[in-house]
């Protein structure tokens, strides 16, 4: 198994307009350790995502760096071929009278559609038709993305992240807005995606969509790293009390979690 750092930020402080979203962040994230990153809403999670997808720049100063497979230099049209992204910004970005087949397959010229000049290999086409078998899609291929259910438009934005074979997909809260069954059926595809050696960062506030492959669990809270440890140090009752600012309790089974009030 790889140790290799794909993410290192040291001191790292971010803002968004004239206020700041992340504050003096250290944090080494590794090939093949699934993580979750943890807290409540405001806790500056998608800043975080804002800031690997590089959408987000953090403030330059003499003691602090952030280093993506190693480089503090990113060309990013290489970083898609190691590192893919699913939010709520490209999920924005999708041209409701897109079909579905399109959507994924342009995502290998770095596009929501195809252009004039954006012909799709055979190879590409097989591709991404492949994806959208193994995500539940393919019988609505032919759609409009403006025709979704949120679920299916979780997935497509999954088979786009897809498309570059990444070693990483990190997931901006994944589950929002996704009743049961969507829901179930994207926790099977991030077990699924884990246990074939994928690399899966998930951001979120929910406890219960942590699967039992993540290895790691973060805390972050206001801007900043207050916890790191495994699932089974992080998301016990106490810690996840003073994380969320409210008396919980928690209900373990078959390696999910779910939290009770206190």
């Amino acid at each position: 198994m790889t140790t290799e750092t794909w993410l290192d930020l040291r001191n790292v402080e971010a803002w968004q307009g004239d206020r700041p979203v992340l504050h003096k962040l250290n944090l080494q994230l590794k090939l093949r350790q699934s993580t979750t990153v943890l807290g409540p809403n405001g806790a500056g999670k998608s800043s975080l995502v804002k800031l690997i997808d590089r959408s987000l720049y953090p403030i330059v100063r003499p003691d602090a760096h952030l280093r993506l497979f190693g480089s503090k230099t990113v060309n990013l049209w290489a970083l898609r071929s190691r590192l893919g992204v699913v939010s709520s910004d490209m999920e924005q970005r999708l041209h409701p009278k897109t079909a579905v087949e399109e959507a994924v397959v342009s995502n290998f010229f770095g596009a929501t559609r195809l252009g004039r000049d954006q012909k799709p290999s055979a190879r590409q086409w097989e591709q991404a038709r492949d994806l959208l078998d193994q995500l539940h899609l393919h019988g609505i291929r032919e759609r409009c993305c403006g025709e979704l259910s949120d679920g299916q438009r979780r997935r497509l934005l999954i088979a786009r992240a897809l498309v570059h074979q990444p070693e990483v997909l990190v997931l901006d809260e994944p589950s929002r807005a996704l009743d049961l069954q969507a829901c179930h059926q994207l926790l099977a595809i991030l077990r699924r995606l884990i246990q074939a050696g994928t690399t899966v960062v998930q951001v979120t506030h929910r406890v219960d969509t942590i699967v039992p492959e993540m290895e790691r669990v973060l805390f972050l809270a206001e801007g900043r790293l207050v916890g790191d440890g495994s699932p089974r140090e992080m998301l016990r009752p106490a810690e996840l009390s003073e994380l969320f600012n409210t008396p919980l309790n928690v209900v373990e089974a078959h390696g999910f979690r779910q939290v009770l009030p206190g």
